[in-house]
Parts: C-alpha cells; sequence; structure tokens
C-alpha cells in the first residue's frame, strides 16, 4: 500500500469532496469517560476556512453527545464506499451555539457542502435556525485520510500546525 503524506489541504481537496460527495453519510465516533467508543451515522456538511476544511453536523444535543463531547472533544468521522474508497477525519467537535454559527451551518445545509450534499434541515427543525432543539457542531480536523480502494493508496493531511 502506497501511502502519500500533504500538508496542504489543496493537495487532496477535489478528492476529499469526491468521496464526501459520492458517500454523504459519516460515521461519527465519540468515547465516554472510560474510553469506550460510540458511533453513529450521521451527515456533516463541508466547506474549506482560509485553506483549512471544516465540518458542520447540524444535531441534537443528546446526553449522551454532550457528556462524551464534554470530556473529550476529539472525534472521529469515517465515510466509507463499497468501492472501498474511505475517508477517516480526527478532529475537535465543539458546540457552536452562537446565532451566526447556527445560522451558517444552517444556510450551508441548504446549499450544500459539498453541493449535492446536504438536506433541508427545517425537516426536522420546523423554528428554523433559532430552533431551541436545533444545535451545531464546528468539526475542527487535524488530520485526514484518503485511501483509494482500487489500489488501496492512502493520503494522509495534516497540516504542519497540527
Amino acid at each position: 500500500m502506497a501511502l502519500t503524506r500533504v500538508s496542504a489541504f489543496a493537495d487532496l481537496h477535489d478528492t476529499f469532496f469526491d468521496y464526501v460527495r459520492d458517500i454523504t453519510y459519516a460515521t461519527m465516533i465519540t468515547v465516554d469517560r472510560k474510553g469506550r467508543p460510540r458511533a453513529r451515522v450521521l451527515l456533516p456538511v463541508w466547506e474549506v476556512v482560509d485553506g483549512r476544511p471544516v465540518g458542520w453536523l447540524a444535531t441534537y444535543r443528546t446526553r449522551v453527545k454532550t457528556a462524551h463531547l464534554a470530556h473529550n472533544p476529539h472525534t472521529t468521522y469515517s465515510y466509507w464506499s463499497p468501492r472501498q474508497n474511505t475517508v477517516h477525519i480526527d478532529s475537535r467537535s465543539l458546540w457552536a451555539d452562537d446565532a451566526a454559527s447556527r445560522r451558517h451551518a444552517w444556510n450551508l445545509y441548504v446549499a450544500g457542502g459539498p453541493p449535492g450534499v446536504g438536506y433541508d434541515p427545517a425537516r426536522y427543525w420546523r423554528g428554523g435556525w433559532d430552533d431551541p432543539e436545533y444545535h451545531v457542531l464546528r468539526i475542527e480536523p487535524w488530520r485526514i485520510q484518503l485511501v483509494r480502494g482500487s489500489d488501496l493508496h492512502s493520503t494522509v493531511w495534516q497540516p504542519d500546525t497540527a
């Protein structure tokens, strides 16, 4: 298996967004106070800010998710396709409770991030971006690994400041 390491997100930008667009749903993994993992399937949206990927996750603020993130904000998001293409995103996930972040994430879901990935959040939160049940996680990746299923070539992005 070949491995390429890059420090500029631009070096894997297109493949990252192609895989995310193709796969759509990701498994989010958190850990509890005893270090035990918990997985759930969700649909984050993504954008690039100052040359780095930033994800947004519209979600309900469940007791389990809240407790896990309060103890340890480090998360992994994993995408998999039947062609064996995968994306693994090691990150910090932080509640973004401010109105600007909530509105921004809402609009990104509606527009698609990337285009083709998203949905109308009003299906779940009828009160719009200020619905009291609507919450947002900001996903700040510090490492991304892409694996191409056809030959298992792996590309790892990790900025010098990670």
